[in-house]
């Protein structure tokens, strides 16, 4: 059974005749892709909540009609809200998969209740569950539970793309990101935790030598070392503190609640907030409200927005010539452009002179002025 789509897939004909986006554009993976669509629908499923058949006696129509709730009308409902008109690849991918969203709606909704476990992990097979990567959806280094230790990202986690391996976070390094970097020092670990946390000081007055290299707290009248409630050294301020220890934020962060990208409280310059984690705008923006350079706010100087993206404008290629010596050639750069004379073509203010040309001028013998000398 097919239900019948509205507006959005009869325009499918004519997207399909839209040119494709460059090669080098940054396309979705198609786990992203997945993972978008299904996004869509249980935010679909959320604005759907509260409907129903809407004929005025909903008591009658959910007794004679089935519930709304589990209806094919409200399925409807969702499907024609999930692809913009002009979105070409979500209406590809909802016209290729409608009837397995119809199954799991009708069929499989109460079994299978995570639409994304079944729908992009099991039966696409596009994506993997959290804390596996690869084509066969093998476990992060650390385990799934807890990958790279909690200490670092796993290449691929949670797509079908990636190696497995650890970036770790921060002040972390090692496999499985699980030793302190120079300037940290470890301060818990055991079987299944690894905390490695920032040295930080501050100078206040006057400090005795111990606390270069031991823990110090401020306290009026004391000062605590590595834990040890001792009174102040004769000679030294009550006011002392030196190395004051406290967890590191991650790169990300401005500040923060704890050690990773998704605890910040406030982002970086350059990073924004995206599905609750700071992430880093490409380098292709100007401001961006996710990653990648399809969520570029502005484009900087020397890329134009093109199939939805900030690409890079070939100057060398546009009508107006933008190399404008004579036998000058153009070279497009990534942001930018150069203009070089052939090889072996001298250089001058206003051309490029083949090397017969400027034998040949080289050969005249123009009326010299006489020197300071001779005058």
């Amino acid at each position: 059974m097919r239900l019948p789509r509205r507006a959005a897939l009869g325009l499918l004909p004519l997207l399909l005749l839209l040119p494709p986006a460059p090669e080098a554009a940054k396309k979705p993976t198609p786990c992203h892709r997945c993972r978008g669509l299904v996004d869509k629908f249980n935010q679909g499923m959320v604005d759907t909540a509260k409907k129903n058949f809407g004929g005025g006696n909903t008591a009658w129509e959910e007794k004679t009609l089935s519930k709304y709730e589990s209806s094919e009308i409200r399925l409807l409902e969702i499907l024609e809200g999930l692809c913009e008109s002009s979105d070409f690849e979500c209406n590809q991918m909802l016209e290729a998969q409608e009837e397995h969203l119809e199954a799991w709606w009708l069929q499989l909704k109460s079994e299978y209740p995570d639409l994304f476990e079944w729908f992009c992990v099991k039966t696409l097979k596009v994506c993997c569950s959290p804390g596996t990567y690869g084509p066969d959806c093998l476990a992060c280094q650390g385990g799934s539970q807890r990958p790279c230790s909690g200490n670092g990202h796993c290449s691929g986690d949670g797509s079908r793309q990636g190696d497995g391996s650890c970036r770790c976070h921060m002040g972390y390094q090692g496999p499985l990101c699980t030793d302190c970097m120079d300037g940290y020092f470890s301060s818990l670990r055991n079987e299944t935790h690894s905390i490695c946390t920032a040295v930080r000081t501050g100078l206040s007055d006057s400090y005795p030598p111990c606390c270069l290299s031991l823990g110090c707290w401020r306290g009026v009248g004391h000062a605590w070392i590595r834990g040890r409630n001792t009174h102040t050294q004769p000679g030294y301020s009550s006011r002392v503190w030196i190395a004051a220890f406290s967890p590191a934020c991650d790169e990300s962060c401005k500040t923060c609640s704890g050690l990773t990208n998704r605890d910040c409280g406030e982002c970086e310059v350059g990073w924004v907030l995206d599905e609750g984690a700071c992430v880093e705008c490409d380098s292709s923006c100007v401001g961006c409200t996710g990653e990648g350079p399809g969520n570029c706010k502005e484009c900087i100087s020397g890329y134009a927005r093109e199939h939805g993206q900030c690409a890079d404008v070939d100057e060398c290629s546009l009508a107006e010539k933008t190399c404008v010596r004579k036998n000058e050639n153009c070279y497009n750069t990534p942001g930018s452009y150069v203009c070089v004379c052939p090889d072996g073509f001298e250089e001058t203010e206003d051309a490029c002179v083949p090397p017969a040309e400027a034998e040949a001028t080289e050969g005249e013998s123009p009326t010299q002025l006489p020197s300071r000398e001779d005058l």
